[in-house]
Protein backbone atom coordinates (compact mmCIF):
# COMPACT_ATOMS: atom_id res chain seq x y z
CA UNK A 1 0.00 0.00 0.00
CA UNK A 2 1.69 3.22 -1.15
CA UNK A 3 1.87 5.74 1.70
CA UNK A 4 3.41 8.75 0.06
CA UNK A 5 6.87 9.95 -0.23
CA UNK A 6 7.25 11.58 2.86
CA UNK A 7 7.47 8.55 5.05
CA UNK A 8 9.78 9.00 8.64
CA UNK A 9 10.66 6.35 11.08
CA UNK A 10 8.60 7.43 14.41
CA UNK A 11 10.68 8.84 17.42
CA UNK A 12 9.41 8.45 21.04
CA UNK A 13 11.69 11.49 21.36
CA UNK A 14 9.61 13.63 19.78
CA UNK A 15 6.63 13.74 21.86
CA UNK A 16 9.02 15.98 24.47
CA UNK A 17 10.30 18.27 21.61
CA UNK A 18 10.01 22.31 22.24
CA UNK A 19 8.59 24.46 19.64
CA UNK A 20 9.62 27.61 19.24
CA UNK A 21 6.98 30.19 18.91
CA UNK A 22 8.64 33.96 17.95
CA UNK A 23 11.41 32.83 20.12
CA UNK A 24 9.66 31.74 22.73
CA UNK A 25 9.64 28.10 23.72
CA UNK A 26 6.66 25.41 24.43
CA UNK A 27 6.01 21.94 24.86
CA UNK A 28 4.34 20.06 21.87
CA UNK A 29 1.09 19.35 23.29
CA UNK A 30 0.85 23.68 24.70
CA UNK A 31 2.06 25.29 21.51
CA UNK A 32 -0.64 27.30 20.05
CA UNK A 33 -0.89 30.06 17.61
CA UNK A 34 -4.34 32.59 17.58
CA UNK A 35 -7.21 31.99 15.84
CA UNK A 36 -6.59 35.57 14.07
CA UNK A 37 -2.98 34.37 12.70
CA UNK A 38 -2.77 35.17 9.02
CA UNK A 39 -1.44 31.66 8.58
CA UNK A 40 -4.86 29.97 9.72
CA UNK A 41 -7.02 32.46 8.22
CA UNK A 42 -5.71 32.69 4.77
CA UNK A 43 -2.31 30.93 4.70
CA UNK A 44 -0.88 33.66 4.23
CA UNK A 45 2.74 33.22 4.45
CA UNK A 46 6.30 31.49 3.51
CA UNK A 47 8.10 27.96 4.91
CA UNK A 48 11.15 26.13 4.71
CA UNK A 49 12.44 22.55 5.37
CA UNK A 50 15.62 22.35 6.64
CA UNK A 51 17.31 19.33 7.62
CA UNK A 52 20.34 19.69 10.43
CA UNK A 53 23.32 17.34 9.17
CA UNK A 54 25.96 16.78 11.77
CA UNK A 55 24.97 19.86 13.78
CA UNK A 56 24.85 21.77 10.77
CA UNK A 57 21.87 23.62 8.91
CA UNK A 58 22.63 21.99 5.67
CA UNK A 59 22.46 24.64 2.68
CA UNK A 60 21.43 27.12 4.88
CA UNK A 61 22.37 30.61 2.90
CA UNK A 62 20.02 28.94 0.14
CA UNK A 63 16.91 28.32 2.19
CA UNK A 64 17.53 32.12 3.72
CA UNK A 65 17.46 33.53 0.61
CA UNK A 66 14.55 31.77 -0.24
CA UNK A 67 12.83 32.40 2.16
CA UNK A 68 13.34 36.17 2.60
CA UNK A 69 12.39 36.69 -1.09
CA UNK A 70 9.19 35.19 -1.04
CA UNK A 71 8.52 37.21 1.78
CA UNK A 72 9.65 40.26 0.29
CA UNK A 73 7.29 39.09 -2.95
CA UNK A 74 4.42 38.53 -0.33
CA UNK A 75 5.18 42.36 0.93
CA UNK A 76 6.04 40.74 4.59
CA UNK A 77 8.05 42.93 6.59
CA UNK A 78 10.54 40.54 8.49
CA UNK A 79 11.42 42.02 12.24
CA UNK A 80 14.20 39.56 12.20
CA UNK A 81 17.23 39.46 10.16
CA UNK A 82 18.79 36.39 8.14
CA UNK A 83 21.81 35.83 10.72
CA UNK A 84 19.45 36.23 13.06
CA UNK A 85 16.72 33.78 12.30
CA UNK A 86 19.68 31.26 11.97
CA UNK A 87 20.57 31.99 15.23
CA UNK A 88 17.33 31.21 16.27
CA UNK A 89 17.21 27.94 14.34
CA UNK A 90 20.34 26.49 15.98
CA UNK A 91 19.25 27.45 19.37
CA UNK A 92 15.58 25.33 18.94
CA UNK A 93 18.43 22.10 18.03
CA UNK A 94 20.23 23.21 20.77
CA UNK A 95 17.02 23.18 23.48
CA UNK A 96 15.70 19.72 22.13
CA UNK A 97 19.81 18.25 21.96
CA UNK A 98 19.49 17.74 18.58
CA UNK A 99 22.57 17.17 16.63
CA UNK A 100 21.58 15.20 13.13
CA UNK A 101 18.62 13.07 11.69
CA UNK A 102 16.67 16.37 12.02
CA UNK A 103 14.22 18.20 9.92
CA UNK A 104 12.89 21.47 10.85
CA UNK A 105 9.65 23.35 9.45
CA UNK A 106 10.52 26.69 9.65
CA UNK A 107 6.93 28.82 9.31
CA UNK A 108 5.98 32.72 8.56
CA UNK A 109 3.15 33.95 8.38
CA UNK A 110 2.10 37.68 8.27
CA UNK A 111 1.03 37.78 12.01
CA UNK A 112 -2.27 38.63 13.83
CA UNK A 113 -5.19 40.73 12.47
CA UNK A 114 -7.75 42.43 13.85
CA UNK A 115 -10.22 40.96 12.51
CA UNK A 116 -10.81 37.79 9.55
CA UNK A 117 -10.36 39.61 6.98
CA UNK A 118 -7.29 39.29 3.88
CA UNK A 119 -6.29 42.75 3.60
CA UNK A 120 -2.77 42.73 5.01
CA UNK A 121 -3.49 46.38 6.24
CA UNK A 122 -5.77 44.73 8.78
CA UNK A 123 -2.61 42.73 10.28
CA UNK A 124 -1.22 44.31 14.35
CA UNK A 125 1.55 42.72 14.84
CA UNK A 126 5.05 41.85 13.72
CA UNK A 127 5.60 38.40 11.42
CA UNK A 128 4.68 35.16 13.45
CA UNK A 129 7.55 32.59 13.43
CA UNK A 130 7.16 29.07 14.23
CA UNK A 131 9.90 26.81 14.25
CA UNK A 132 9.29 22.89 14.36
CA UNK A 133 12.10 20.23 14.94
CA UNK A 134 11.79 16.91 15.15
CA UNK A 135 13.86 13.87 15.19
CA UNK A 136 13.07 12.68 11.88
CA UNK A 137 15.03 10.34 9.44
CA UNK A 138 13.37 9.13 5.82
CA UNK A 139 12.00 5.33 5.90
CA UNK A 140 14.17 3.58 3.95
CA UNK A 141 13.04 1.76 0.54
CA UNK A 142 13.79 -1.77 0.51
CA UNK A 143 16.50 -3.04 -1.77
CA UNK A 144 15.36 -2.61 -5.76
CA UNK A 145 12.28 -0.51 -4.64
CA UNK A 146 11.07 2.93 -5.40
CA UNK A 147 7.93 5.17 -5.20
CA UNK A 148 5.21 5.09 -7.71
CA UNK A 149 3.49 8.24 -9.55
CA UNK A 150 -0.09 8.96 -11.12
CA UNK A 151 -0.40 12.02 -13.29
CA UNK A 152 -3.21 14.06 -11.82
CA UNK A 153 -5.42 16.11 -13.50
CA UNK A 154 -4.57 19.14 -11.20
CA UNK A 155 -1.94 21.61 -13.24
CA UNK A 156 0.45 23.78 -11.98
CA UNK A 157 -0.85 27.28 -12.34
CA UNK A 158 0.27 30.46 -14.15
CA UNK A 159 2.73 33.08 -12.16
CA UNK A 160 -0.34 35.87 -12.24
CA UNK A 161 -2.99 33.86 -11.06
CA UNK A 162 -0.62 31.98 -8.09
CA UNK A 163 3.30 31.95 -8.34
CA UNK A 164 4.03 28.07 -8.35
CA UNK A 165 8.02 29.45 -7.52
CA UNK A 166 6.43 30.76 -3.94
CA UNK A 167 6.67 28.47 -1.43
CA UNK A 168 3.77 30.47 0.05
CA UNK A 169 2.04 27.97 2.70
CA UNK A 170 -0.62 28.52 -0.26
CA UNK A 171 -0.47 24.96 -1.12
CA UNK A 172 -4.60 23.89 -1.68
CA UNK A 173 -3.25 22.61 -6.29
CA UNK A 174 -1.14 20.75 -4.37
CA UNK A 175 -2.98 19.27 -2.21
CA UNK A 176 -5.47 17.83 -4.48
CA UNK A 177 -3.26 16.21 -6.62
CA UNK A 178 -2.23 14.60 -3.19
CA UNK A 179 -5.23 13.44 -2.71
CA UNK A 180 -5.72 12.18 -6.50
CA UNK A 181 -2.78 10.44 -5.61
CA UNK A 182 -3.96 8.56 -2.69
CA UNK A 183 -7.25 7.98 -4.17
CA UNK A 184 -4.99 5.97 -7.19
CA UNK A 185 -3.09 4.53 -4.39
CA UNK A 186 0.54 5.78 -5.18
CA UNK A 187 2.92 7.16 -3.52
CA UNK A 188 2.88 10.87 -5.17
CA UNK A 189 1.39 12.55 -8.14
CA UNK A 190 3.34 14.46 -11.24
CA UNK A 191 1.56 17.51 -12.32
CA UNK A 192 1.64 19.41 -15.46
CA UNK A 193 2.01 22.63 -16.58
CA UNK A 194 -0.46 24.77 -18.45
CA UNK A 195 0.53 24.04 -21.39
CA UNK A 196 0.60 19.56 -20.59
CA UNK A 197 4.53 19.71 -20.11
CA UNK A 198 5.78 18.07 -17.25
CA UNK A 199 6.40 20.09 -14.09
CA UNK A 200 6.75 18.90 -11.10
CA UNK A 201 5.18 16.81 -8.39
CA UNK A 202 2.93 17.77 -5.64
CA UNK A 203 5.66 18.28 -2.64
CA UNK A 204 8.84 16.51 -5.04
CA UNK A 205 10.79 17.74 -7.39
CA UNK A 206 10.91 15.03 -11.06
CA UNK A 207 13.79 13.70 -13.04
CA UNK A 208 13.94 11.41 -15.97
CA UNK A 209 16.57 9.97 -17.10
CA UNK A 210 17.47 9.35 -21.04
CA UNK A 211 20.51 7.73 -22.37
CA UNK A 212 23.28 9.39 -20.38
CA UNK A 213 20.85 12.58 -19.87
CA UNK A 214 19.06 13.87 -17.33
CA UNK A 215 15.88 15.93 -17.87
CA UNK A 216 14.00 18.11 -15.51
CA UNK A 217 11.29 20.76 -16.46
CA UNK A 218 12.15 24.11 -17.40
CA UNK A 219 11.12 25.09 -14.26
CA UNK A 220 8.57 27.75 -15.23
CA UNK A 221 6.16 26.28 -13.02
CA UNK A 222 7.55 24.79 -10.09
CA UNK A 223 9.62 26.26 -7.16
CA UNK A 224 13.23 26.30 -7.59
CA UNK A 225 13.63 23.38 -4.89
CA UNK A 226 16.81 23.60 -3.28
CA UNK A 227 17.75 20.09 -4.04
CA UNK A 228 16.96 20.15 -7.37
CA UNK A 229 18.98 23.17 -7.98
CA UNK A 230 21.87 21.43 -6.04
CA UNK A 231 21.34 18.16 -8.49
CA UNK A 232 21.71 20.01 -11.55
CA UNK A 233 24.99 21.80 -9.73
CA UNK A 234 25.95 18.21 -9.20
CA UNK A 235 25.25 17.19 -12.89
CA UNK A 236 27.35 19.85 -14.19
CA UNK A 237 30.15 19.82 -11.75
CA UNK A 238 30.50 15.88 -12.63
CA UNK A 239 30.38 15.94 -16.30
CA UNK A 240 26.87 14.85 -16.43
CA UNK A 241 24.71 16.10 -19.28
CA UNK A 242 22.05 17.90 -17.88
CA UNK A 243 19.08 20.01 -19.11
CA UNK A 244 15.75 22.05 -17.78
CA UNK A 245 13.40 21.68 -20.21
CA UNK A 246 10.17 20.98 -21.73
CA UNK A 247 9.18 17.40 -22.13
CA UNK A 248 6.26 15.44 -22.09
CA UNK A 249 4.46 12.13 -21.00
CA UNK A 250 5.38 10.67 -23.62
CA UNK A 251 9.35 11.23 -22.61
CA UNK A 252 8.31 9.72 -19.50
CA UNK A 253 7.39 6.50 -20.07
CA UNK A 254 9.64 6.20 -22.64
CA UNK A 255 12.98 7.39 -20.34
CA UNK A 256 15.42 4.89 -18.66
CA UNK A 257 15.26 6.05 -15.33
CA UNK A 258 12.87 8.63 -13.03
CA UNK A 259 13.47 10.23 -9.96
CA UNK A 260 12.00 12.80 -7.40
CA UNK A 261 14.12 14.94 -5.20
CA UNK A 262 13.47 16.88 -1.86
CA UNK A 263 15.14 18.26 0.99
CA UNK A 264 13.65 15.78 3.62
CA UNK A 265 14.59 12.33 1.59
CA UNK A 266 17.17 13.83 -0.76
CA UNK A 267 17.08 11.32 -4.13
CA UNK A 268 14.56 9.19 -4.15
CA UNK A 269 13.86 6.62 -7.68
CA UNK A 270 10.86 6.17 -9.13
CA UNK A 271 9.89 2.73 -10.21
CA UNK A 272 6.86 3.50 -11.71
CA UNK A 273 4.52 6.29 -13.72
CA UNK A 274 1.51 5.65 -14.76
CA UNK A 275 1.80 1.68 -14.63
CA UNK A 276 4.94 2.27 -16.30
CA UNK A 277 7.62 0.53 -15.46
CA UNK A 278 11.32 2.20 -15.12
CA UNK A 279 14.72 0.39 -14.21
CA UNK A 280 15.90 3.49 -11.68
CA UNK A 281 16.23 1.25 -8.55
CA UNK A 282 19.18 -0.59 -10.33
CA UNK A 283 22.22 -0.83 -8.42
CA UNK A 284 24.28 0.75 -11.57
CA UNK A 285 21.68 3.55 -12.24
CA UNK A 286 22.51 7.02 -12.78
CA UNK A 287 19.89 7.58 -10.35
CA UNK A 288 22.07 5.32 -8.04
CA UNK A 289 25.43 7.59 -9.13
CA UNK A 290 23.72 10.74 -8.68
CA UNK A 291 22.20 9.99 -5.49
CA UNK A 292 26.36 9.78 -4.16
CA UNK A 293 27.36 12.66 -5.47
CA UNK A 294 24.63 14.85 -3.72
CA UNK A 295 25.61 12.75 -0.43
CA UNK A 296 29.42 14.36 -0.67
CA UNK A 297 27.96 17.44 -1.26
CA UNK A 298 25.81 17.87 1.71
CA UNK A 299 29.74 16.55 3.58
CA UNK A 300 31.32 19.33 1.29
CA UNK A 301 28.56 21.79 2.96
CA UNK A 302 29.47 20.46 6.27
CA UNK A 303 32.66 20.70 5.91
CA UNK A 304 32.43 24.46 5.05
Amino acid sequence: MAKGTHQYQDDPRNEHILININGEYFARADAKISVFDSGFILGDGVWEGIRLHEGKLAFIEQHMKRLYDGAKALDMQMNVSKDELVQRLYETCRKNKMHDGVHIRLMVTRGIKATPYQDPRVTITPPTIVIIAEHKKALGLAEGDGVSLFTSHVRRGYPDVQDPKLNTHSKLNCIFACIQAAKAQVDEALMLDPHGFVATCNSTHFFIVKGDEVWTSSGDFCLDGITRRNVIDVCKNNGVAVYEKNFTLSDVYSADEAFITGTFAGLTPVKQVDGRVLESTRVSSMTKHLEQLYIKLIEQDHQS
